[in-house]
């Protein structure tokens, strides 16, 4: 049984420098999630503390804080059957260069500092994550005559 349920993603600053942020999202809609909500933003410190508070202390903590706010990103709400883990197989392996051929990270990118995308990796972090960015009426969830061609 699928499971309709919603993620959040991060297209980050070095997609949006190289112009992928396009690429990026047609690709989560080519495999049949949907775009819920959408906006450009630059993340400041405070946002970003709170969004990587789980790494807090780690050594790459630091690292993260100042990628993540170094430039523009495009945020994302998707939603469709089984959306975590779509998007987290779409986006491939954490690492780039053991990403998978054709994912995401695997097709454009070479170093974990600079993977492109983020996407929450379970229920509960994709709620606190689209909490942190976007209101409840700022989500549109809605269905697309396609959608009976996608799942069940």
């Amino acid at each position: 049984m699928t499971v309709t349920q919603q993620t959040l993603i991060i297209v980050k600053p070095d997609a949006v420098q190289r112009a992928l942020a396009g690429a990026i999202l047609s690709r989560f809609e080519a495999k049949g999630l949907r775009l819920a909500a959408l906006k450009l933003l630059q993340i400041d410190r405070p946002l970003a503390e709170r969004h990587y508070a789980v790494h807090q202390g780690k050594p790459f903590y630091e690292g993260l804080v100042q990628f993540i706010t170094s430039g523009p990103v495009v945020v994302g709400v998707l939603e469709g059957p089984n959306a975590i883990e779509a998007t987290r197989n779409l986006m491939g392996a954490t690492n780039p260069v053991t990403a998978a051929p054709g994912s995401i990270r695997g097709e454009f990118a070479l170093e974990i500092g600079q993977n492109l995308v983020h996407g929450s990796d379970a229920p509960e972090t994709a709620e606190y994550e689209i909490g942190l960015y976007f209101k409840p009426e700022d989500i549109v969830s809605y269905h697309r005559d396609v959608d009976r061609w996608v799942a069940e």
